[in-house]
């Protein structure tokens, strides 16, 4: 697929040549949280990502300290080869895998694909959870905080130029016809969307196995929108996931040097008091 950066997608074809390798880490993280125990790849940890990905008082990610336990508690080193895999496309998936970035886990790839393709080839689930021994992951010391946009980045990306704010929630939420997809409970006081940004969803990254699109369709799919003609990218969608998986393809499939994932996305962003909303297709 000549991606700027292959190494970090797997094809579960490797995955399944690698179950016993004891460097390697598989985790499944999903957007139904009882999927895993109804059936997972053997070997593979399950990461909830209400309870874990996110702090439980704060609206916020795990700090260094928490981040730290999770890893520990996996069975992860700072050598080990992190495989992360989940459903709907690995949404919450490439959210661990943004995660790990921004604390410092450079050993870690996508299952290409994910749960889906997996099923789809008639590959073994299995429902019992796998032994694993715990380590001492060391807590990180300064996250990256380059990959991580806050509220304040994108209220200077509304003032100047330079930065392209990416929407990849579906059409409809971003004119402003919902507020949510259907069964969402995560929601915003207003509809539509951050003025300027353009909006590509993120399915149109993936093709009909859900595995990413070759390099040369996503430069067309950034390109034709005018996101890629910009020094820095910020993505957002409505709690983070969904951006995750863009901020992915375009950082390490297309190789672009500034992108960031706004985690606190329309939730954050349609709930403040003042925020310039607008509505509509874009221009």
């Amino acid at each position: 697929m000549d991606y700027a950066h292959p190494e970090v997608l797997v094809s579960t074809e490797w995955v399944a040549g690698h179950l016993s390798d004891p460097g390697i880490r598989l985790i499944e993280v999903d957007v139904d949280t009882t999927a895993y125990d109804s059936g997972h790849i053997a070997g593979a940890v399950g990461w909830n990502w209400q309870s874990q990905l996110n702090d439980r008082v704060r609206r916020d990610i795990p700090d260094a300290k928490a981040f730290a336990q999770l890893m520990g508690e996996a069975g992860v080193t700072p050598k080990t080869i992190v495989v992360l895999y989940g459903d709907n496309n690995n949404w919450f998936a490439a959210f661990a895998f943004w995660l790990l970035q921004l604390y410092g886990h450079k050993n870690a790839t996508l299952m290409n694909g994910g749960r889906a393709k997996w099923s789809a080839e008639s590959r073994p689930l299995v429902t019992a959870r796998p032994v694993v021994h715990a380590t001492k992951y060391p807590v990180p010391k300064r996250p990256n905080l380059a990959l991580r946009a806050r509220r304040a980045e994108v209220e200077r990306a509304l003032r100047g130029k330079g930065v392209a704010l990416v929407d990849v929630r579906s059409p409809a939420e971003y004119v402003g016809d919902i507020i949510a997809p259907p069964g969402m409970t995560e929601t915003a006081q207003r509809p539509g969307h951050i003025p300027g940004a353009r909006n590509v969803p993120w399915a149109q990254a993936v093709g009909g196995d859900g595995t990413f699109k070759p390099r040369d369709q996503l430069e067309q799919l950034y390109k034709q929108t005018g996101v890629l003609n910009s020094g820095e990218i910020i993505a957002y969608c409505r709690i983070g996931e969904r951006s995750s998986h863009t901020w992915f393809a375009l950082k390490y499939l297309l190789g672009h040097k500034k992108v960031r994932n706004y985690d606190g996305s329309w939730t954050e962003w349609g709930n403040l008091v003042g925020a310039p909303i607008a509505k509509g297709a874009q221009p």
